[in-house]
């Protein structure tokens, strides 16, 4: 700073952001001196993106110009339109427009779209453009370019800067702008080319060399396959055809000469050559849901003109086109009677046609019942009858479909019952009842969950062809990670005592495991799961008691009421303490057979860390459908209440550490079958007194016979024989 210097300065009261965060500017003490404001750097007030120094005005500005008046920021509205996959045509402002006047027409309101006239384009010179082979038909539905030679690069005009800083995009400079402006305007991706680092003056479009090693602008070596398509010069590459460009290539402030690529890639090479290399950009995520390829000359017609406006240079030559078998209006017969059905209404066939206009869906011919279509080729999402009903009835207006005053439905006197279904309904009471709330996370998860995950491996991920994004990459293998995502939803909006549960599928793949023609889905599995999530306090205080933080036990005690209530009893289970990635410490249930039946644990901290969590979480998950299968095959019977009194006995051992309850319960109850009711641990002693590697168990049992009262003789054999397996098969003492 220096006297006398015009400065940008938010003033108290100012508000600020930083990245997705808004602070005020407030008054302050900075080494006891008052602050009354902040002085701004271009980054902090976003007119740039530097940080180095505070901004510098002219001196001519005058103190007390708003900023806002001075860069000359427009008030403006933003519109986020929610696309769904199928619909990239309106994936452009031009696009979102033509839907938007299909819609006013059919209304009957005026609604004129026009497309910028490129009539003015015309070659400037008939030399200079350099050549363009295309050795593969099968990858590059058409491809065109020109040549431009003469330009300068610098900073884009301020309303090219302002249009594309309002869309969320960096100006970078006035050529690779228009290419970025031409993309939103008309959802066409296009690519420019230094000329002075294409080397023997050519472009051939051409699939990689297998195993060839290629830098991204990033500064990323990759490896590339044959089924990867490359746009190279005489010699190398230049750029990943439709996904991204190459370190070595791009347009620079020195460049003067350019090649300005306009194309249609097909759209399973760009996605598998997008998902091998992780790569999701801009370009490919058009061309893997299929641009227009009769818009390619347009978008590069209109780039040109603008570069000769913002950049000067000449045209050279004509515009190379590479389109040996376009691509026509596809046709589709629509049924009238069809629609009526479809839609639950009959609407007026000329009214049908008016939105069929205005969709620019043109009629090629009609009967009384039967229109047949010619669909715009931008329209990919169209090659059905049900896909233009669907059309009609959007821009007709859903809520213009009119409920029948009489519903008809049949009914049968009886179904079938679902016993698995009630069954669930049954534990969803109950742990609702308990407090808990039920969620429904998505099936489709992030592939960075499972990455360097033993329990489950990555590899055993089933993965999806197309994915959206990276974080719906691949189904889940276990519930809870989408668990542990609503937990931190939550406890970032202030509420940290969760009790959550959630019934859903997982799905997992073996590598292993071949499909065949009997069984194509081998290798697949899908199992319903109950997830179980606890994170808080268990009761919260109040002015009777303080608050109780909730424990793995708590859970563990709510895994163990359920599967009280579906009758699976102690008995049929064996719980043995186990270790894994996923917890950090963990007890699993399998049942006799050794299959496992699920497990409760405390969330390891490396993986609470991956959805940002600092609290503890305790977790459960039950193989639902095991549970069902051992449920249904009980049957409720009623039996008398006992006619006899329980006798009770309890033990105090002394065993090895690394010994659990589980393992002490198991031998006690293989022990005696017949007459033991219950087995309790009521006491846990570690410490003084006792040996080094050894701990202390008291543990309480219920003896009863239902027919008659148990003598001391019949007692004392069932004790024996219990303690003397504890001693056998555990190396137990008695203390």
């Amino acid at each position: 700073m220096a006297a006398g210097q015009h400065v940008v300065v938010a003033t108290v009261g100012t508000k600020l952001y930083d990245g997705d965060k808004e602070f005020a500017i407030k008054k302050s003490k900075i080494r006891g001196v008052e602050s009354f404001g902040m002085i701004c750097a271009e980054d902090e007030i976003g007119v740039g993106t530097s940080h180095d120094g505070i901004i510098e005005l002219p001196e001519t500005v005058k103190p007390g110009t708003l900023a806002k008046d001075y860069y000359n920021v427009k008030d403006d509205y933003m519109f986020e339109v929610d696309l769904t996959p199928n619909r990239i045509d309106a994936a452009s402002h031009f696009g979102v427009a033509r839907d938007l006047a299909a819609w006013m027409k059919a209304q009957g309101m005026q609604a004129d779209l026009h497309s910028p006239s490129v009539d003015a384009f015309h070659s400037d010179r008939a030399d200079g453009a350099i050549p363009v082979e295309v050795e593969c038909q099968e990858a590059a539905i058409r491809y065109a370019g020109l040549t431009i030679r003469g330009v300068k690069v610098a900073e884009s005009p301020e309303w090219l800067r302002n249009y594309l800083t309002a869309i969320g995009q960096r100006p970078i400079n006035n050529v690779v702008d228009i290419t970025n402006f031409i993309l939103n305007a008309y959802c066409q991706p296009l690519h420019c080319f230094d000329l002075a680092k294409v080397k023997g003056n050519k472009i051939v479009v051409r699939p990689a060399a297998e195993g060839s090693k290629f830098v991204t602008l990033d500064g990323v070596e990759r490896t590339m396959t044959a089924r990867d398509l490359m746009i190279c010069n005489a010699e190398e590459p230049m750029c990943i055809a439709g996904v991204f460009g190459g370190l070595e290539s791009g347009v620079t402030e020195q460049t003067t000469d350019i090649f300005l690529e306009s194309a249609c890639f097909h759209p399973t090479w760009v996605r598998k050559t997008a998902r091998r290399q992780g790569l999701n950009t801009d370009a490919s995520f058009r061309f893997e849901r299929g641009v227009d390829p009769n818009n390619v000359i347009y978008a590069l017609k209109a780039a040109a003109l603008l570069v000769k406006e913002l950049a000067g240079g000449e045209i050279c030559g004509e515009i190379s086109d590479f389109y040996p078998a376009p691509v026509e209006r596809p046709t589709v017969e629509l049924s009238l009677d069809y629609m009526s059905r479809l839609i639950g209404k009959t609407l007026d066939k000329g009214l049908v046609k008016t939105i069929l206009a205005a969709l620019e869906m043109e009629i090629e011919k009609e009967t009384d019942d039967v229109l047949t279509l010619r669909i715009p080729t931008y329209r990919v999402d169209v090659t059905r009858p049900c896909d233009v009903v669907e059309d009609i009835l959007r821009i007709y207006g859903y809520n213009n479909v009119e409920f029948d005053e009489t519903l008809h439905a049949s009914l049968s006197y009886r179904q079938p019952t679902d016993d698995a279904n009630q069954l669930q309904n049954l534990v969803s009471e109950q742990l609702t009842a308990a407090g808990y709330r039920e969620i429904m996370n998505n099936s489709l998860t992030a592939v960075s969950y499972y990455d360097g995950l033993e329990m489950y491996p990555l590899d055993n991920c089933v993965r999806l062809l197309n994915p959206l994004s990276s974080d719906l990459a691949v189904m889940r293998q276990t519930l809870v990670f989408g668990g542990l995502e609503s937990l931190a939803h939550n406890i970032n909006r202030k509420s940290a005592n969760l009790l959550m549960y959630e019934f859903g599928n997982v799905y997992s793949f073996d590598p292993q495991a071949e499909s065949t023609e009997e069984k194509p889905l081998a290798p697949f599995a899908e199992e319903a799961h109950l997830g179980i999530w606890m994170t808080g306090d268990l009761h919260t205080a109040n002015w009777t008691s303080p608050a109780v933080k909730s424990t793995v036990f708590d859970l563990k005690a709510v895994v163990e009421n359920v599967f009280a209530r579906l009758g699976v009893s102690q008995k049929e289970l064996v719980a043995k303490q186990t270790s894994n990635d996923l917890f950090a410490a963990c007890l699993e249930y399998r049942n006799r057979g050794g299959k496992l039946i699920g497990y409760v644990g405390v969330v390891s901290h490396k993986m609470l860390k991956k959805t940002d969590i600092s609290q503890p979480v305790y977790f459960a998950e039950l193989n639902w459908n095991a549970l069902v299968k051992i449920a249904l095959k009980k049957k409720v019977e009623y039996t008398d209440l006992p006619k006899s009194m329980p006798v009770k006995r309890d033990l105090a051992l002394l065993i090895d550490a690394a010994t659990t309850f589980a393992d002490v319960e198991t031998v006690i109850r293989n022990s005696e079958k017949r007459l033991l009711k219950s087995v309790t641990l009521f006491d846990v002693y570690e410490g003084k007194n006792l040996e080094a590697g050894k701990k202390s168990y008291a543990v309480s049992m219920t003896l009863q016979d239902d027919e008659k009262t148990l003598n001391d003789k019949q007692i004392d054999a069932v004790m024996k024989k219990i303690i003397t397996n504890l001693q056998k098969q555990l190396g137990a003492q008695l203390r």
